[in-house]
């Protein structure tokens, strides 16, 4: 039986292993998923070397940007992001894919109106560098904003009224506002949202984070990241038995 899994940090949450597993069960297919949760990315190659069936890995949180160096051939376009969340192991030969940006742009694409033409992007991880790559396939300018800027990047306490009005499109790249840290959110000025505004978050659980609830609040559109994790991880199944 074919194996599959997950690697990161604090997984139980995981949506990966309950979308993979009934997919198994309501396509029939002969294979498992299973979590890895690991402390340290160092463990990763024990996992590689004891799981003799495994076939496929999803990498999520906080290890997209730190397994780079463990991998024996990475993808085109996961080299250019930076950042890998799929991996692929064929002949012992572990190979890195990005499927992050592809599930983001098609969940959004649909969403996006005239107006959003600039976009804040809070976080600096690897989720962070799947989805700028995704905003520039639409033409769409980025600005990082992260506690530690780097070049190119702004502070949180740059979020001003004036750059607030200027970009109408915000992404919440980080895991704060997860489960179950409910009550905690991007420290964003929300006063500032209008109607014009379009408040997206990578985080699905729970599925109304106060991220979310604070923009809808205040006028703005708002979507989680539901359907980004359905497409992201459809390419990923794709991806592995090409």
């Amino acid at each position: 039986m074919k194996k599959y899994g997950l690697i990161g940090k604090n997984i139980d949450y995981s949506f990966s292993k309950k979308y993979f597993t009934k997919k198994f069960k309501s396509e029939n297919i002969e294979a498992s998923y299973e979590n890895f949760d690991i402390k340290n990315i160092t463990e990763f190659l024990q996992i590689i070397k004891q799981e003799k069936k495994l076939v496929g890995l999803n990498v999520t949180t906080p290890y997209k940007v730190e397994i780079l160096p463990y991998l024996d051939q990475i993808d085109k376009q996961a080299e250019i992001i930076g950042a890998v969340n799929t991996i692929k192991i064929n002949n012992a030969k572990l190979i890195g894919y990005n499927t992050d940006a592809f599930g983001f742009v098609k969940s959004i694409f649909t969403r996006i109106e005239n107006h959003h033409e600039k976009a804040l992007v809070l976080g600096s991880g690897g989720a962070s560098k799947a989805v700028v790559k995704g905003l520039k396939s639409m033409s769409i300018d980025a600005k990082i904003v992260s506690r530690e800027p780097q070049k190119g990047a702004i502070n949180y306490s740059d979020l001003s009224e004036e750059l607030m009005n200027q970009y109408f499109l915000i992404i919440n790249c980080t895991p704060v506002g997860t489960y179950p840290y409910e009550s905690n959110c991007p420290d964003i000025p929300y006063k500032f949202l209008t109607h014009k505004h379009f408040l997206y978050d990578l985080v699905y659980n729970p599925p109304m984070t106060k991220f979310l609830a604070l923009g809808n609040q205040q006028g703005a559109k708002i979507i989680n990241g539901s359907k980004m994790l359905t497409y992201q991880a459809e390419r990923a199944w794709q991806i592995w038995n090409e």
